[in-house]
């Protein structure tokens, strides 16, 4: 695992995220925690990414059950006040939780930056 190369993203989703409230990279099988960041000390993201990690574990089922062939992208889960967008790394081994201010974040950059990184998450942390 490549800490450097976590310190940097975790960072970079803060300052970029309009919004941002927090962020966990997480992977998939063992439910592992490489690390997260908040600025709202009563959100727990690890916690908060534990919890989502098994919603993609179900849709990542339905999606092999249903014979579909096609990849998740990301799964967008939207509160009254807040946005979650779960992003799922190119192998399936990795997933990217992020929470955002809903009166702030721009979801069109939100998940355009998201795309932009989840590789790099893929090749660094493999």
């Amino acid at each position: 695992m490549n800490n450097d190369f976590l310190n940097v993203f975790l960072s970079e989703m803060k300052s970029n995220v309009n919004g941002f409230i927090a962020v966990a990279v997480t992977e998939i099988e063992s439910g592992l925690s490489f690390g997260n960041l908040t600025i709202d000390p009563s959100f727990d993201p690890e916690l908060a990414a534990a919890y989502n990690l098994e919603v993609v574990k179900a849709k990542l089922n339905a999606v092999k059950a249903l014979g579909l062939n096609q990849d998740i992208e990301d799964i967008l889960i939207t509160l009254s006040n807040q946005i979650h967008i779960i992003d799922i790394s190119p192998n399936k081994k990795f997933m990217i939780y992020l929470a955002a201010d809903a009166s702030k974040a721009n979801l069109g950059m939100t998940r355009a930056i998201l795309r932009k990184h989840k590789a790099d998450v893929e090749k660094n942390l493999a």
